[in-house]
C-alpha cells in the first residue's frame, strides 16, 4: 500500500509542477544514441528471451511471465521510448524504428543474440517486423495474442482490419541519434484496471505511476497510425513460409467475445478470426498454434501457459536446424 501511495503522489506532484524523481526502475537505462531506454534483464541462459509488450502496457507487467521464464532461460524485458522511465524516442514511431532502437539497446547492454522475441498484441506485429529484417538473430518466436493482418478488431460500433487503415505512405528509414525533449507533464493517476489485479503491489503502483506519463501518449499514436501500413504490406504477398524453419508458437485465446453489437455477425468475425489466426501459425514451417482458455491479456490472465510456450520455443531454438530440421 505504501507503494501505491507513493506512485499517486509523485504523479500529483508532476501535475502540480513539482519536480520529483521516479520510482527506481528494475532494470537499467541505456543509451542508443542520445536517448535512454529502460531494459530489464533477469536469469541466465541462452537462447536470451526478449519481449514486446502490446499498447498501453509497461515492462513490468510482464513479471508473472519474466518471473517464471528466468528460472530457465535469461529474459529482457524493456519499455519502448517515452514509455515509462525511457526518454521519448524519434517519430514516426514504425516498426523500423521500434526495431533499430531495441536493437542498439540490447548490443550495448551487452545482450546477444540470436534471440527467442516474444510479441504480445501490438507487439507481436514489431517482432514479425524484427525477424523479417534480421533473421539472423532471431531464434525463435512466440506470438501472444498477435492480430493478423485479416483478422478484424473492434473499432468503436464497427468490425476493422488494422490494414484498412494505411494510406499507402512510404516507411521512412529509421534514426538513432536524437535529443529528447524534456519530459511532458504527467496527468492525475487514473484508476488501476482490474486487469492489472494479477499483478503484485509493486507492479501494481509502477503501472498507475507509468500510466500518468504523458510522454507515451503520442508515442503510442504514432504506433498505431504506422502499424497499418505493415499490416496493408503483409495482406498484399503470400506470407506462409517467409520466417523459413524459425521455432514459432501462436497463442490464440479460444474465444473471440465479438458480441452482437458491432456492424458484422459475431460468427462470421470468429470464423475469420480463426482462419487468421492460423495463417500466423504458418509464418514458419515450424509454426503451430495454442489455443488458450484466456482473455486478450495473457501474460497477466495464463502467465503459465505464455512461460510454456517460451520454454518449448528456447528448447526448440537449442537444436541445431540441422540436426532438428
Amino acid at each position: 500500500m505504501r507503494e501505491f501511495l507513493s506512485a499517486v503522489a509523485i504523479a500529483w506532484f508532476a501535475l502540480a509542477g513539482v519536480a520529483v524523481q521516479p520510482p527506481e526502475p528494475p532494470g537499467r537505462l541505456v543509451d542508443v544514441g542520445g536517448h535512454r531506454l529502460h531494459l530489464n534483464c533477469t536469469g541466465q541462459g541462452l537462447p536470451i528471451v526478449v519481449v514486446e509488450t502490446g499498447l498501453g502496457d509497461f515492462s513490468f507487467d510482464w513479471v508473472l511471465v519474466q518471473s517464471r521464464v528466468a528460472t530457465f532461460t535469461r529474459i529482457c524485458t524493456y519499455d519502448r521510448a517515452g514509455y515509462a522511465w525511457s526518454d521519448a524516442g524519434p517519430s514516426p514511431r514504425t516498426f523500423d524504428q521500434l526495431n533499430v532502437e531495441l536493437r542498439a539497446a540490447l548490443a550495448r547492454a551487452g545482450e546477444r543474440g540470436p534471440y527467442v522475441l516474444v510479441g504480445h498484441s501490438f507487439g507481436g506485429g514489431v517482432v514479425r517486423r524484427y525477424a523479417e529484417r534480421y533473421p539472423a538473430e532471431v531464434a525463435g518466436l512466440v506470438l501472444v495474442e498477435m492480430v493478423a493482418e485479416d483478422q478484424y478488431i473492434r473499432m468503436g460500433p464497427h468490425a476493422g482490419r488494422i490494414r484498412d487503415g494505411a494510406r499507402g505512405a512510404a516507411i521512412p528509414e529509421p534514426i538513432l541519434r536524437f535529443t529528447p525533449p524534456p519530459p511532458r507533464t504527467a496527468r492525475a493517476p487514473a484508476p488501476l484496471d482490474d486487469l492489472y489485479n494479477a499483478l503484485p503491489s509493486r507492479e501494481k503502483s509502477l503501472h498507475v505511476w507509468a500510466a500518468s506519463q504523458q510522454d507515451w501518449e503520442p508515442a503510442e499514436e504514432s504506433q498505431k497510425q504506422w502499424s497499418a501500413e505493415y499490416y496493408a504490406r503483409w495482406s498484399r504477398t503470400p506470407q506462409a513460409g517467409l520466417l523459413g524453419a524459425t521455432p514459432l508458437v501462436v497463442l490464440t485465446r479460444a474465444r473471440g467475445e465479438y458480441g452482437d453489437g458491432l456492424d458484422k455477425p459475431a460468427a462470421e468475425l470468429e470464423r475469420v478470426r480463426l482462419d487468421a489466426q492460423r495463417s500466423l501459425a504458418r509464418l514458419s514451417t515450424a509454426g503451430t498454434q495454442r489455443i488458450i482458455q484466456s482473455g486478450h491479456n495473457m501474460h497477466l490472465e495464463a502467465p503459465d501457459e505464455v512461460s510454456g510456450a517460451i520454454h518449448d520455443v528456447v528448447v526448440a531454438a537449442r537444436i541445431p536446424r540441422s540436426a532438428g530440421r
